[in-house]
């Protein structure tokens, strides 16, 4: 593996580190609290996460903008007929599915160009930037998770 696609593999380990400690005391009923209406929950959240590893990055993967995964539900984001443990198992096997992938993945397709929404730029820039993702709606549940306890009175 080379020195480019370590740092990625780094990155996303990190990401999902995080992920995993944000969430470690999830509880179900924490999945659609709100601190107002036009806010984000968690689960749409980590519905997302979930949709960007089974759908996303495989599309900038295979370079595919159409990819589907077999089976996977249009209206997988934010459905409340998914479980807290549906969820994180699904994430779960979409972190298995990137690092074997970035085990897999070569120097010259991660140089390959996609032509998407920031136009023409490296297979490498949009990976970085849907691995991102993880890192960043992290924070939104970290920063949901802390405005609930506060305004629920605990510390």
């Amino acid at each position: 593996m080379s020195g480019k696609i370590d740092a990625i593999r780094s990155f996303a380990t990190m990401g999902f580190d995080r992920l995993g400690r944000a969430t470690k005391d999830l509880k179900e009923e924490q999945l659609d609290w709100r601190y107002c209406p036009q806010a984000n929950n968690i689960r749409w959240i980590l519905t997302h996460i979930s949709s960007e590893l089974h759908v996303f990055i495989p599309e900038i993967l295979t370079g595919n903008k159409e990819y589907k995964p077999e089976g996977w539900p249009e209206d997988y984001v934010d459905n409340p007929k998914y479980s807290l443990q549906r969820i994180m198992g699904d994430i779960e096997k979409g972190r298995a599915n990137l690092m074997k992938s970035l085990e897999e993945l070569t120097e010259e397709k991660l140089a390959e160009e996609l032509d998407w929404f920031y136009g023409k730029r490296k297979k490498e820039f949009y990976l970085m930037l849907a691995i991102s993702e993880i890192h960043h709606h992290e924070g939104q549940i970290a920063a949901i998770l802390g405005v609930e306890s506060r305004m629920k009175g605990k510390k």
